[in-house]
């Protein structure tokens, strides 16, 4: 028996290596953006990958061990990205080498994905633009909350050294007699963001609809609603077929200084039945029913499809922090969401059947805003057959845009944000009353004061002024003696 197990193992060592299984490239997706470009490699298996760029001329280089490729590169659609031109190879010691001609610096970065309900075995090589922004004019959300804070501490320690009885800085007969500056009658900026987008479409109708594609559908008439009315002017969150972070989507809002964020989706559930529009607002204790608990789950699980964990990295330690000195001033905004929400969610009433009545609070990660009010917006259950049909149909989008657009509106002509040109059409619809005083060329505080037979400190104090400047053309308000 000892020589029949020695004889088996040595039969045994004498077999040829298993032959490594082979992946084979099956399709190559690419999708620009304005900050980045996303590769992704369809693979009938898994491979690995080595990536690495190149100089005079620039290049990319993707090698996958063991790989072969079973696609047209011809076929791939470069408009719009960093790439000018892909050509593939066996390299050195076999495998598979794709090489991307480059028309700029990139930054790549990749990982694998493995299969889940809607792809097999991935590679998704992203390329980042140094320098680029998906948004124009970028500004850092940190730095203006600091300033502003700075601004208000500053107006508060005036304030409180005159309360104190220190003399001011300025005599009170000397007055800076500077012209009024002009009222900015800023446009209301409004974020709209599609869901989804690029390799992730989102929810699938039995029909094969897209949700990526009917809320982007609805987002532009939106768009084209919002950019039509005086006062008001849009941002598209992502104005292609491509995918953009969760986290990535509010941070485009807030560096546009968006006034509200609304993010379009279309429902989707494991029953054709459920049918209906909803509308939700951020709640910092969880969602309020067990729906809105499994939808918020499913809709952040977004960024897995795309890619990204979404989680905050450990190593980026100042990408914490900021995110939680903003997470600080949510409260603040939720208020206004609700408002806002009722609004809408009574116009999309008019023109298709509601899921819930009332606004509903999850914690959807796209209305973690913390500075700008938040809707997202289930359009309606691309489940559902029947809804499936509507959201297909041009007029039915055009309902639901403007039923959206109807909700916002409203608000914001009833309380339109500071310094905006609604607000300045609201302002000047009054005419100055007898309690009212127009500020001519020559006017001082205290002239203004004795005319009207006030105190000094009492008409600062009406007025919420801190010092004693004040503008030709500014309008103050005349407490009764």
């Amino acid at each position: 028996m000892a020589g029949i197990g020695l004889l088996a193992i040595l039969c045994l060592t004498l077999l040829p290596d298993a032959p490594v299984r082979a992946a084979q490239v099956d399709n190559i997706r690419l999708w620009a953006a304005p900050d980045h470009a996303r590769l992704v490699f369809d693979l009938s298996d898994h491979a690995e990958a080595d990536i690495f760029t190149l100089d005079n001329p620039r290049r990319l280089v993707i090698d996958l061990d063991q790989s072969g490729l079973d696609t047209d590169l011809a076929s791939l659609e470069l408009e719009g990205s960093a790439i000018t031109a892909v050509r593939s190879g066996v390299r050195d010691g076999g495998g598979l080498r794709v090489v991307l001609e480059l028309s700029r610096e990139v930054e790549p970065r990749h990982f694998t994905l493995p299969p889940n309900e809607q792809y097999g075995h991935r590679l998704v090589v992203d390329m980042e633009y140094p320098g680029e922004s998906a948004v124009q004019n970028p500004i850092d959300p940190i730095e203006a909350m600091i300033r502003e804070q700075e601004i208000a501490a500053n107006r508060h320690r005036s304030g409180s050294s005159e309360t104190a009885g220190e003399a001011p800085r300025v005599d009170p007969e000397v007055v800076a007699q500077q012209p009024a500056a002009p009222h900015p009658r800023r446009d209301i900026i409004i974020a709209i963001d599609a869901g989804h987008g690029g390799e992730d479409p989102g929810a699938i109708g039995p029909s094969g609809t897209r949700e990526k594609d009917v809320v982007m559908e609805i987002s532009r008439r939106l768009q084209r609603l919002v950019d039509d009315t005086e006062g008001f002017r849009a941002v598209m969150i992502r104005d292609g077929d491509y995918y953009v972070g969760l986290r990535q989507r509010t941070r485009i809002a807030r560096e546009q200084k968006a006034d509200f964020f609304v993010s379009i989706h279309a429902d989707a559930f494991n029953s054709p039945r459920p049918n209906g529009s909803s509308v939700y607002a951020l709640s910092q204790r969880g969602a309020t029913s067990e729906t809105a608990q499994w939808l918020a789950a499913s809709e952040n699980q977004a960024d897995l499809i795309g890619g990204v964990d979404g989680n905050l990295s450990l190593n980026d330690k100042d990408e914490v922090l900021r995110g939680v000195l903003l997470d600080l001033t949510m409260t603040a905004t939720l208020n206004d969401s609700l408002a806002i929400g009722g609004q809408v969610l009574d116009q999309l009433g008019r023109v298709n059947r509601l899921h819930k009545s009332r606004v509903e609070q999850a914690g959807f990660m796209v209305l973690k805003s913390p500075d700008i009010p938040s809707l997202l917006i289930e359009t309606g259950f691309i489940s559902n057959p029947d809804e499936e049909r509507r959201l297909r149909d041009s007029g039915h989008q055009q309902r639901m845009a403007e039923s959206i657009f109807s909700g916002l509106q409203a608000h914001f002509r009833s309380n339109p944000p500071p310094a905006s040109l609604l607000a300045w059409q609201r302002d000047n619809q009054r005419t100055p009353s007898g309690n009212e005083y127009r500020i001519q060329p020559g006017d001082t505080l205290s002239q203004i004061a004795a005319r009207h037979g006030v105190p000094v400190a009492q008409l600062k104090q009406a007025n919420e002024l801190n010092g004693d400047v004040i503008r030709v053309g500014q309008v103050l308000r005349i407490p009764r003696s």
